[in-house]
């Protein structure tokens, strides 16, 4: 072979490893592989999940356990990646490796123990029952008969099908995420919406929502970051800093921004 051509078939070859390098960076830089290095701390979030985890106007991911991972990462010396998930699927993602830990909103529970650890709770939540102001509905029991809605995979779901109301109800709707339930609330396709407080309360108030939520709730519960079963590293390093932003007032300046006041959970 001469060598004009073997220069041009190793150019080639060069080119090609370069391009695939650069798609390698770029799919890491956008999808953020938690299987990279400990330089990176990629946080798992429902990205329509205000005011745990949403996109704003400007399609920017924002919101409380947004503010609390980005601090906890920097803390970390760890540059943060949100990256959104099907939460349907979240046990998946975090099992298998796509995402460091799942923050946002996360309920404790004895059955997502067994899949996963956490870290000791960081905030108190109840799930409610949102109607519309004129709404007949004034207690759990009149949930008898009437369409309910839900986001699917969701500890509301859990919270809903465990109480006996759940069996008189018409239907139950399952949806992606929060916003849509409570959306299709306000137009009439449903009767109530089974959601957390936080959620609830956060909507209501930025929407002007013309919506009332129910004193009955349906099981309170305690939020907590979920890490990989067996990852006790990163689950310490976590633990960590939440104790010390805890501790020197930076949660409670986080809580305070998003909800008007200090609600991070204090056992």
């Amino acid at each position: 072979m001469k060598k004009g051509r073997l220069f041009g078939l190793m150019l080639i070859v060069i080119l090609v490893a370069g391009l695939f390098a650069g798609c390698s960076s770029a799919q890491k830089a956008e999808g953020g592989a938690a299987n990279n290095d400990d330089k990176t701390f990629v946080v798992g979030l429902d990205d329509s999940f205000p005011p745990m985890g949403f996109r704003d106007d400007k399609n920017e991911i924002v919101g409380f356990d947004v503010d609390l991972a980005k601090e906890v990462g920097k803390r970390m010396g760890m540059a943060v990646v949100l990256q959104p998930i099907n939460w349907d699927t979240k046990e998946l993602e975090l099992d298998s490796g796509n995402i460091d830990v799942i923050w946002n909103g996360l309920t404790i529970t004895d059955e997502r123990k067994t899949a996963m650890d956490f870290t000791t709770p960081y905030l108190e939540n109840d799930q409610v029952i949102v109607v519309k102001k004129d709404s007949p509905i004034k207690t759990k029991a009149d949930l008898a008969g009437k369409n309910i809605g839900l986001q699917k995979g969701s500890s509301a779901y859990d919270a809903f099908v465990a109480d006996p109301i759940s069996k008189e109800t018409a239907a139950m709707n399952e949806y992606p995420e929060n916003v849509s339930a409570l959306s299709d609330l306000g137009i009439g396709r449903i009767d109530a919406v089974i959601v957390d407080s936080v959620v609830a309360r956060y909507y209501i108030a930025s929407n002007n929502a013309d919506y009332v939520i129910l004193d009955e709730s349906l099981s309170p519960e305690l939020y907590g970051v979920g890490i990989k079963k067996g990852n006790t590293e990163l689950q310490t390093k976590i633990q960590d800093a939440l104790n010390a932003m805890i501790a020197d007032g930076t949660a409670a300046q986080i809580s305070t921004k998003w909800f008007g006041e200090d609600i991070i959970y204090k056992p």
